[in-house]
């Protein structure tokens, strides 16, 4: 008989690294409310239809069910500095061709009435190995910055 040792699939991911940065005409704490909602992201993500959230705080899970009623991700958060506003979470499960993920959110203050919002993705994808990494990573920056830029529009 064999002895089992621990063991997870969730695991920080190499793959490619995605930064979407927008600046935004408002105040940092006005922008971090918008983004720093880990339960809030179908506020700016116009392709989740809900999310379900379990837990709060540190360690909660959300369930993002996509509006095409066929994808789903679940993620939990791992950090979360309401003062230095800025966030953490990894990929739990998701039916999406997306191995593991790593994604962080960041807001600072660029000067009065301005904010920098800076979301970060490291992931892998699931299948296709090294020569899926373009497209994949094409896919992950167009979704960020579509979701940024949704957020810049919310402040104007």
């Amino acid at each position: 008989m064999s002895v089992l040792k621990p063991d997870t699939l969730v695991r920080n991911p190499e793959g490619c690294r995605v930064v979407s940065a927008v600046e935004i005409n408002a105040e940092a704490d006005r922008v971090w409310a918008i983004v720093g909602n880990f339960a809030g992201f179908d506020k700016f993500i116009p392709a989740l239809q809900r999310i379900d959230m379990h837990g709060s705080g540190v360690r909660s899970v959300r369930v993002k069910h996509f509006a095409d009623g066929e994808n789903v991700v679940i993620e939990q958060l791992n950090s979360h500095d309401h003062v230095n506003r800025c966030m953490t979470w990894s990929l739990i499960y998701t039916t999406l061709n997306i191995g593991n993920l790593w994604a962080s959110m960041q807001v600072s203050s660029t000067g009065p009435g301005r904010s920098l919002a800076t979301w970060t993705i490291q992931a892998e994808p699931w299948t296709g190995g090294a020569e899926a990494l373009p497209d994949f990573q094409a896919f992950l920056q167009g979704f960020a910055d579509d979701a940024m830029n949704n957020v810049r529009q919310m402040l104007v």
